[in-house]
């Protein structure tokens, strides 16, 4: 996942079978007469006993995206560790998520240079406080989020009246779901800081 899209981009390599399905997830008896465990890691499917042979890897995305096949060369890996032989697929598979989501974020309503200046500043300067005073660092990023949650909040909202959800998550990189008015106030802190005078949370849906 991106840091500022989250479950919205969730990226994964798939795995896909000679007939172009994709297999259901691998189960590993524990052996102990315990309940065992599903794997879905690409690595697994490497044709072991009662586990079938991946023959592609694809990157594949929470918002509906797919890449391309990535095939794999099954006389070439021969007996290799398939983990291995496969490596570059996978690196493949996860440079093609992210120019997936270098292109979500490209469609993304463009921030002020200056905001985007002072936040690259803020981190910098963090980072520095960080190293000399990890407690004033720790301050710090509570007083930052304080500001965001304020104003993400009043922002939300406001702009959330104007926009529809769909257009919303288009302008922020998030789905539908997650754009909503109350999704979207509950990201950004639901911070109301007129109750009884005091700053307080509180739950918002509409």
């Amino acid at each position: 996942m991106t840091e500022e899209f989250g479950a919205s981009y969730e990226g994964a390599v798939e795995v896909l079978l000679a007939e172009g399905t994709v297999p259901a997830s691998a189960y590993f008896d524990a052996g102990s007469g315990t309940a065992g465990r599903q794997v879905s890691q690409w690595s697994v499917y490497d044709g072991r006993p009662g586990i079938p042979r991946a023959a592609a890897l694809r990157a594949v995305c929470s918002c509906g995206w797919t890449g391309s096949e990535q095939r794999l060369d099954c006389e070439a890996i021969g007996g290799r560790d398939f983990a291995e032989a496969g490596d570059g697929q996978a690196d493949a598979c996860e440079r093609a998520w992210d120019a997936h989501t270098a292109n979500v974020e490209a469609s993304t309503i463009p921030l002020p240079v200056t905001i985007t200046m002072l936040l690259e500043q803020l981190e910098e300067e963090s980072d520095r406080l960080a190293k000399t005073s990890p407690i004033a660092a720790v301050r710090a990023a509570r007083r930052t989020a304080i500001v965001a949650e304020r104003v993400g909040y009043w922002a939300a909202r406001g702009t959330l009246h104007d926009l529809t959800p769909g257009k919303a998550a288009a302008a922020l990189g998030l789905t539908e779901s997650a754009a909503r008015r109350s999704e979207l106030a509950r990201r950004l802190g639901r911070y109301h800081p007129y109750a009884d005078g005091q700053h307080v949370r509180c739950a918002v849906d509409e």
